[in-house]
């Protein structure tokens, strides 16, 4: 045999071996047989005998442990624990919280897509189904969301009785204690009906079932804790709030400056141990009406009451809002919607103990409790709102493009309408998908700490863009308030969820990928792990582990970039180039991870521009996966594909140009290029949603069709609602739709010359162009047409609080 081929073989071989991850033994008696069949079979030429040697040397040597320790694995050790970058005590408590779910995969190179396949569906149970039928659609009938917001900047009583009654803030509280006790599922589904509806009603009920005290008794509270307030929370007896964020530390939530000092004190006529709080929050949600207080402040025992240590770390005690030295009461004004919120001060507060949430062995332990709690509540409401987004503008403004005619022409047949409204679309059907798949993993168990980051970033982020596009569309409809206009409250308010529950800025360069590198990264936690233990057996294990990891991926991924739609695949016909994809992408992913912690080591943790791009990456492959598993959820639809399309095809391109922009800022010379030649050596295709795809997805949103039902579902659209009556007009428009080409055609040939309205209509019923049934229908579709064009207007002095002229007023002074 020719040296040349038998190279080739060694070199297929070799590869294969990678691109399986065989392992250490058989990737060590492979090249021992092939230098065998080498040096009997085959013609010798030097450097070929070489490499043989060469790999069959490393195989052998790497399977003898105690050699590879002395001579590779402990001089590595050394290094590595000098270069590992210190980390702070929030930033550890925050990797430890939460659990690691299918963004474990993606990190791999090698996604195992029967794991993601065979979680549940997403699914109601009877009694949650017969609450959103029945109690939640009640209220939504109950919400005017133009005079709840302008005029009382409140929810009347009946309002707050209804949710009371209902057990509306009691749906995480489990039925022991007298709460609903609902799926997170089903809590996404509630949100997300009621969020666009009335922002008070949606913001008033979100927090006690998100992060607030709440959760966070069910979870640490003590029995006592527990069977004192649960059962209170749940019939909003007691309503709650959570004080964190501080006027000096608001993303940056471990530096607040608010104390609690262990000491001596009278409380109610004893003298008893407890704790004398001084605090200032702000932006602190249902602060105005609350009557208990979850408050996180830093704890000090400086007389050592309670042990030798005197910083004590961040800690979280219940506290009933009327004691003294409490200020509560004032509001903040947030932008939009005049939700509950406003700042909480406390001078010389005195606790006693008890109050600790957990009792006094929780005492330090707060940062951990809540970014477990955060973990779940931020894959929860903002998500939900962003979907209730979503849903709404599709079923208002996909309406109102077939509604709206302009130049003799529905505005729905323009490509730049169809261009934004398809993106909405798009937007959407991403938004839903993450949404009730993540919902269904922590019904299952998980609490996502990085999925959350990722919803929380990228389906506001999204909701955002859905707004901006929709007030474009609906144009001057868009700009004028009043009861009329079903945008602007939603578009005015949004800015309040891309900044709370972490900035959006901070989370996407910071979060995602900061946490996840670690969190998900197959070794590097062992690795760490291993280094703070002293630990060389586990530290070798882990090194030589990520060593064929990375071998790996950086086969894996050229390899599926040629060959990979040739490959045993998951999916159908549609859907098996995106899977195909996906396994691609997940490879170049994991080479990028490891390449920018192997160039920047510890300095990655400062490039946030870097790490906000790796993040990136990681988002897009999640919230492409979480596409394709909410189709197959829905049965794989034949007229969801179109939806699907758009969404995948946005995701991956977004994912080859922020992995180009990543590669192109390495800063070291060469790694870019190379980084590049791996992920596409056969160049970088991936293109944007197709204009057909656009029109196709436009259309669908924009007619009374299966998809647009299917889209929408879940929202509030009764026939007196925006979303229900402008759908019925918009089935008027096609079902009357001849008619008016009838007309149209009479105007071109001059049977009729008026151009307006109902002269228009009267003139063709009078030349014989429509019978007076069919005019009569036109008549009715022009008046509802017109119902939704029009905008509203006010007499002078109704706008303002304190006008300065009554509405007789005229320029003339008369």
């Amino acid at each position: 045999m020719s040296a040349l081929l038998f190279l080739l073989i060694v070199l297929i071989a070799n590869a294969c071996l990678a691109f399986n991850r065989v392992g250490l033994k058989p990737f060590a008696i492979t090249n021992v047989v092939l230098l065998l069949v080498y040096l009997v079979f085959v013609e010798q030429a030097f450097l070929l005998g070489v490499l043989l040697v060469l790999l069959a040397g490393i195989g052998v040597f790497l399977n003898f442990a105690p050699l590879r320790q002395k001579l590779l694995s402990g001089p590595s050790f050394g290094i590595f624990k000098k270069v590992l970058p210190t980390m702070s005590t929030t930033e550890a408590e925050a990797l430890e919280a939460g659990t690691t779910w299918w963004e474990g995969e993606l990190f791999t190179g090698k996604p195992e897509w029967g794991k993601l396949q065979q979680h549940p569906k997403p699914a109601l149970s009877e009694r949650e189904q017969a609450f959103i039928d029945g109690p939640v659609e009640e209220l939504c009938g109950m919400l005017d969301d133009w005079t709840f917001c302008e005029e009382y900047a409140d929810l009347p009583d009946e309002v707050l009785d209804f949710i009371h009654k209902h057990k509306f803030l009691g749906m995480i509280i489990p039925e022991e204690h007298g709460g609903l006790h609902f799926s997170a599922y089903a809590q996404t589904r509630v949100l997300t009906k009621i969020s666009a509806v009335n922002g008070i009603a949606a913001f008033y009920i979100a927090v006690p079932n998100s992060l607030g005290p709440g959760e966070l008794l069910m979870k640490y509270g003590t029995d006592e804790q527990r069977q004192h307030y649960l059962p209170r929370l749940a019939d909003g007896l007691d309503l709650p709030c959570f004080g964190l964020t501080s006027p000096r530390a608001g993303s940056d939530a471990g530096a607040i400056p608010d104390t609690g000092v262990i000491c001596e004190s009278e409380f109610e006529g004893e003298k008893v141990l407890g704790i004398k709080l001084n605090f200032d929050k702000r932006y602190i949600t249902l602060a105005p009406v609350a009557t208990v207080i979850g408050l996180a402040f830093k704890m000090y025992d400086p007389d050592n009451l309670i042990g030798d240590e005197e910083e004590l770390g961040i800690t979280c005690a219940l506290i009933p809002s009327h004691l003294d030295g409490i200020e509560i009461g004032r509001r903040h004004a947030p932008v939009g919607t005049p939700f509950h919120n406003g700042p909480i001060k406390g001078k010389d507060v005195f606790i006693p103990m008890s109050y600790v949430i957990g009792g006094q062995e929780m005492i330090g332990q707060g940062w951990r409790m809540l970014v477990e709690c955060l973990s779940v509540g931020r894959c929860i409401t903002l998500p939900s709102v962003s979907n209730s987004v979503g849903k709404n503008v599709i079923a208002t403004t996909g309406a109102y493009t077939a509604i709206r005619r302009q130049f003799n022409s529905a505005i729905a047949n323009f490509e730049g309408i169809q261009e934004a409204l398809a993106r909405i679309a798009g937007f959407s059907y991403i938004i839903e998908s993450a949404v009730s798949v993540t919902a269904t993993a922590i019904d299952s168990g998980e609490k996502p700490s990085v999925p959350s980051a990722i919803l929380k970033y990228h389906c506001t982020e999204m909701a955002r863009t859905i707004l901006n596009d929709g007030m474009d569309i609906n144009a001057g409809k868009a700009v004028i308030q009043g009861p009329k206009n079903y945008i602007a409250n939603l578009y005015s308010s949004f800015p309040v969820a891309i900044t709370v529950e972490g900035a959006n800025i901070l989370t996407r360069s910071l979060i995602i990928f900061g946490q996840g590198a670690i969190r998900c990264h197959p070794y590097v936690l062992q690795e760490m792990e291993a280094a703070a233990g002293d630990d060389l057996e586990q530290f070798d294990h882990a090194l030589f582990g990520h060593i064929g990891f990375a071998i790996s991926n950086v086969v894996r991924s050229p390899v599926l970039a040629v060959f990979g739609r040739l490959l045993p695949c998951h999916g159908d016909q549609f859907s098996k180039p995106y899977y195909a994809a996906l396994n691609r992408y997940s490879a170049s992913f994991a080479v990028a991870t490891d390449i920018a912690m192997l160039t920047m080591g510890g300095s990655l943790k400062f490039r946030e521009m870097t790490s906000a791009r790796l993040g990136d990456l990681l988002s897009t492959l999640y919230l492409a996966s979480m596409v394709l598993k909410h189709y197959e959820n829905e049965g794989s639809p034949e007229c969801e594909q179109p939806f699907v399309k758009y969404a995948l095809d946005h995701l991956l391109h977004t994912f080859e140009q922020q992995y180009k922009r990543f590669a192109n800022n390495m800063g070291v010379p060469g790694v870019g290029p190379m980084l590049k030649l791996i992920a596409f050596p056969v160049g970088s295709h991936r293109k944007p949603p197709a204009d057909t795809t656009i029109k196709t997805v436009a259309n669908s949103v924009s007619r009374p069709t299966e998809a647009r039902e299917r889209i929408m579902a879940g929202i509030y659209a009764t026939k007196d609602t925006p979303a229900g009556k402008m759908g019925e007009v918009m089935a008027m428009v096609y079902e009357y739709n001849e008619l008016g080409r009838k007309i149209r055609a009479a105007v071109k040939d001059g049977k009729i010359t008026d151009v307006v309205g109902y002269r228009q209509i009267n003139e063709a019923e009078e030349v014989g162009v429509l019978s007076k049934e069919e005019a009569d229908k036109v008549r009715k579709l022009d008046d509802a047409r017109m119902e939704f064009i029009h905008v509203d207007d006010f007499a002078y002095d109704e706008i303002g609080r304190n006008p300065l002229r009554e509405s007789s007023w005229t320029r003339s002074g008369k």
